[in-house]
């Protein structure tokens, strides 16, 4: 499988935070499989800001557009 940069650090990102790698399911529920939680969805976000310049203030976060690692990369990519 072929990875864009974004997906890949977006990925890099999930990893570091996570300790998983989630590439290989890009479905993955991410809350629901216990990989992510709320004070790990602050830190996203921070991270996503400092590496690819996106903000996303908190208060606009909804968790189920957030929620697979496909769906993170999907959101990221339309707000570059």
């Amino acid at each position: 499988m072929i990875m864009d940069e974004t997906q890949s650090t977006v990925l890099s990102i999930l990893q570091d935070l996570t300790g998983e790698d989630v590439s290989s399911n890009m479905d993955t529920n991410l809350f629901d499989e216990g990989i992510l939680d709320s004070m790990g969805s602050v830190q996203l976000l921070l991270e996503l800001q400092n590496q690819l310049g996106i903000e996303v203030p908190v208060s606009e976060f909804e968790r189920s557009e957030w929620d697979t690692p496909a769906k993170i990369v999907a959101k990221v990519e339309n707000m570059q």
